[in-house]
């Protein structure tokens, strides 16, 4: 067998293998490095509403929030990035309730920003470059529910342009296939497990880091 076959295995072993939330978890995904599976901090409610002062809320869902933390973090105008749970019906739900796909959460990264320095019209075409709008539940290797395309909305403001913003894209020809995510009124935010919060920046040598993330922050032109 040539070397550049057994590479590919490899590759190709580590991206399922972190991407498959139907394995058994304990918390986080199983294959996490082992310092971060001994973090067990208790998880922080945060209720929906406008940020503070002159800031505003944004709230995405683009398949792992990993990956989607990892490029709307970087946003100038952007102060906070924040990895969670949303739309569900459990309260309090913990990461590897939502790998059971029945509590109807989706993986979601909410966004404080400043609109003075950042539109939420920037905010919208971030996200759907950062993600495959036309795929449901699904982003590359990771399938279920808890990736769906979904923007959750905290003002109808917010709410017209992601629906003027999918209109645009689908009449552009931009993708092969329609734009299929969800416009759905904001909801209680969960904020998840401490060890899910940054991820990409304190875990860069991590496989799926290697093998997802960072030829996505390549792709779209951002710091790694």
């Amino acid at each position: 067998m040539s070397r550049m076959l057994v590479f590919g295995l490899v590759v190709a072993g580590i991206f399922m293998v972190a991407c498959d939330a139907s394995r058994p978890v304990a918390g986080v995904r199983d294959d996490r490095p082992a310092a971060v599976a001994d973090d067990q901090q208790t998880k922080g409610e945060t209720m929906t509403g406008a940020a503070e002062g002159n800031l505003e809320l944004a709230t995405f869902g683009g398949g792992c929030f990993w990956c989607v933390e990892a490029v709307l973090e970087q946003l100038d105008g952007v102060s906070d990035a924040t990895s969670g749970y949303m739309g569900g019906h459990v309260t309090d739900p913990t990461y590897a309730q939502i790998c059971t796909k029945t509590t109807g959460h989706i993986e979601v990264v909410q966004v404080t920003y400043d609109p003075s320095k950042v539109g939420y019209g920037t905010l919208l075409k971030w996200f759907f470059k950062a993600h495959d709008p036309t795929s449901r539940d699904r982003q590359g290797g990771d399938k279920g529910p808890q990736y769906r395309s979904a923007i959750f909305c905290h003002s109808e403001e917010q709410k017209q342009a992601a629906r003027d913003a999918i209109a645009k894209i689908d009449a552009s020809d931009a993708f092969a296939n329609k734009i299929v995510t969800d416009v759905l009124d904001a909801q209680t935010f969960w904020k998840a497990e401490s060890e899910h919060q940054d991820f990409y920046r304190n875990n860069k040598e991590y496989g799926y880091c290697q093998v997802v993330i960072t030829p996505k922050l390549d792709k779209l032109g951002l710091d790694k």
